[in-house]
């Protein structure tokens, strides 16, 4: 059982939160007509074995965002921060899928 520490409400059970995406991906601009980039973001993805960065929401406590370091292995959480203390590039949607 995974147990994920929210920066706002503490020490909880993974049961409370959901997995959102992968925060490694670099999102082409959605405003591009390079539709080669959308596909490769979308479904060209690599698969970590290891320590990868992951969104996850705080769902049945604060609903945050949080960017959770996370070994996909063996599951050990390594660190799990605010999502909106991360600076957000220009090219990645602030929104997608009513996040």
């Amino acid at each position: 059982m995974l147990r994920l520490n929210c920066p706002f409400c503490g020490e909880r059970d993974h049961a409370e939160f959901t997995y959102g995406e992968d925060a490694s991906v670099a999102w082409p601009d959605f405003a591009s007509p390079d539709s080669q980039a959308h596909f490769d973001a979308l479904y060209l993805r690599d698969n970590p074995r290891g320590r990868h960065l992951e969104k996850w929401q705080h769902i049945m406590g604060c609903r945050s965002w949080l960017l959770v370091e996370r070994d996909t292995l063996t599951h050990e959480i390594f660190s799990v921060r605010a999502a909106a203390e991360e600076s957000t590039s220009p090219n990645k949607p602030k929104s997608r899928r009513g996040r």
